[in-house]
């Protein structure tokens, strides 16, 4: 077994000999060696924000025309460095009146939340995070609550009326399109018969579910968008209405952490949009060729699935800063009466085509699938374009009387 082939195993051995040669026993060994690689894993998620930083700047320099950090260093990648430094050299202030241990665990709950989703994305198949657990779907839902709380107890705690209510208005956001996101979350499991994420990108060959549930793709990045508090659905850092919302009243490294995490945790969803619907860290099974076996790499694996992360990321940057933020009644409105119900409907009908389908022909149950994924589509546009001429008459036969 050679260090290229299985990288984490050879290294835990490697470090096991070590341990134990030291008169360490072998259960406080392999402790220190699962502490070790989880500090490995954050210092590299932690370097990646960093990149992420200057990625973010960069893009929204070019979507506005302009040119973007450019000074420190080549290209402007030590900008990153000197905000960090500046973050951490500013006053770090509490309110007066504020709940101080909740107001400090806030920011590191915030980045914590995001650090913990880590622990089930399968790198490669032989590097899966810390577990592979077998409810990967269902701990990403769960460990994502931790964000909405952060986020409650930064306005909460900041004894700010602007505040509590950006974090009122946020939280109110991520509860409704965590439904339709978790509804998404279940036909990627149908499909490979498994919640686990190593499981849902193993099935994806040949055929990635983005092809067999294009509208479910769709929904997920949607409602991901909506869950990081990004625009159109950046209810919690209204700048116009709340001054930044929830995070008004922290500074220093208090504000970086939101920020970070806000940033690593769009990242994030790239990366659970590669996994659940684009096969994660294959390459669409040119790995299975025997001409292009050494595409079977852990560190290719890991390659393939920061791209297609990044990609995600790009997309919801995009959306970000090409659409206007929309107004939080019409923002529950179009979930609660158009998303929520469609995510509903997708569900079932997918459900049901699966099992109608289930033995026939691979290229008969992707036609089918994809073609009950348009009808669906085509149907809830519909319903929506006649709901809204109907909204929009009835508007104008007030204005006119």
């Amino acid at each position: 077994m050679s260090f290229w082939n299985d990288p984490l195993n050879v290294t835990a051995d490697w470090l096991m000999g070590i341990f134990t040669g030291w008169g360490m026993s072998e259960i406080v060994a392999q402790i220190l060696i699962g502490f070790l690689g989880i500090f490995v894993l954050v210092a590299l998620l932690m370097v990646v924000d960093i990149f992420l930083v200057w990625v973010e700047r960069k893009v929204v320099a070019r979507f506005q025309d302009r040119i973007g950090p450019n000074r420190l260093g080549p290209w402007g990648l030590i900008q990153p460095f000197a905000d960090i430094i500046k973050l951490i050299i500013k006053e770090d202030t509490t309110p007066g009146g504020a709940d101080k241990v909740v107001y400090n665990v806030a920011p590191i709950l915030s980045m914590m939340s995001v650090l913990i989703l880590w622990a089930v994305i399968p790198l490669a198949p032989q590097m899966i995070g810390v577990e592979d657990l077998n409810i990967g779907a269902l701990y990403i839902i769960a460990a994502g609550a931790i964000g909405t709380l952060s986020i409650i107890m930064a306005g909460w705690s900041s004894n700010n009326k602007f505040a509590l209510i950006g974090a009122f208005r946020q939280v109110a956001v991520m509860v409704s399109f965590e439904i339709p996101m978790l509804t998404m979350l279940l036909i990627p499991t149908i499909f490979a018969g498994s919640m686990g994420f190593n499981d849902i990108i193993q099935a994806q060959y040949p055929v990635p579910f983005v092809l067999l549930a294009p509208l479910a793709a769709i929904i997920f990045l949607i409602a991901a968008i909506a869950e990081l508090g990004r625009a159109p659905f950046d209810m919690a850092e209204g700048e116009s209405e709340l001054v930044s919302g929830f995070n008004t009243e922290y500074s220093g490294m208090k504000f970086g952490m939101f920020y970070a995490g806000e940033l690593l945790h769009a990242f994030t969803f790239g990366g659970f949009m590669g996994i659940l619907f684009f096969g994660g860290y294959s390459l669409f099974g040119l790995e299975r060729i025997p001409a292009l076996a050494w595409l079977n790499s852990p560190f290719v694996h890991i390659f393939v699935l920061i791209v297609k992360a990044m990609i995600g990321y790009w997309i919801i940057m995009w959306v970000k800063y090409t659409l206007l933020r929309i107004r939080i009644d019409h923002m529950l409105a179009f979930n609660w009466k158009f998303l929520t119900p469609l995510a509903f409907v997708l569900l079932m009908v997918v459900a049901l085509m699966n099992a109608l389908l289930k033995g026939s022909p691979l290229w008969v149950y992707t036609a089918g699938m994809f073609l009950s994924n348009v009808v669906v589509g085509w149907v809830a546009l519909e319903v929506a374009r006649v709901y809204s001429r109907r909204e929009r008459e009835k508007v104008e036969g007030v204005a006119t009387t």
